[in-house]
């Protein structure tokens, strides 16, 4: 796939949340997670994160939503069930992107919002568990972005294969202008 993601929450407050996300983000392949005004000391996440994810994706920690920084040109898009949100499934996902959730009881902070460069929506009837709603996006995304098959229509059917890859001819100085 390519591109990177980060992501990351604001004001969370359980561990075990923070965990189960940060472990997500790790099998999904983030390049970085954060947290904004976080409630929780990220050492007792340890107990949900099984899989010892601060050893092998970066975690940056932000006072405030005034105070993140982000990669040049990585585009911040929030998840929050705003009616102007975009729906998930409809949302094309930049290359590079940092998602960031809200608290498990609240939502994200209007100068965070302010700072987003798109906002989506899990279509869903009420809110739900911030380490499932990340984990929904970041599956979104491997789906969006990765090299699947097409789905077939018809569940007897077969998947169609993944599409191969065609390398051009290598570019040098002498051939690039031709």
């Amino acid at each position: 796939m390519r591109g990177y993601f980060g992501i990351g929450v604001e004001g969370i407050s359980k561990a075990m949340n923070l965990g189960n996300l940060r472990r997500s983000a790790h099998a999904f392949g983030a390049r970085f997670f954060f947290a904004i005004n976080a409630a929780v000391d990220p050492e007792a996440e340890a107990v949900s994160d099984t899989a010892h994810s601060p050893g092998h994706v970066p975690f940056y920690r932000f006072a405030s939503a005034a105070d993140l920084v982000l990669p040049e040109g990585c585009k911040l898009v929030g998840v929050e069930l705003l009616d102007e949100a975009i729906e998930l499934p409809s949302f094309p996902h930049p290359q590079a992107a940092a998602y960031v959730l809200g608290p498990e009881r609240g939502r994200l902070s209007p100068a965070l919002l302010q700072r987003c460069d798109h906002v989506v929506r899990i279509p869903t009837s009420f809110s739900i568990n911030v380490g499932v709603a990340g984990a929904i996006v970041m599956y979104d995304r491997l789906i969006a972005l990765g090299r699947f098959g097409v789905r077939p229509t018809n569940p007897r059917a077969p998947a169609e294969a993944r599409a191969v890859h065609i390398f051009g001819e290598p570019l040098s100085r002498r051939n690039r202008s031709a």
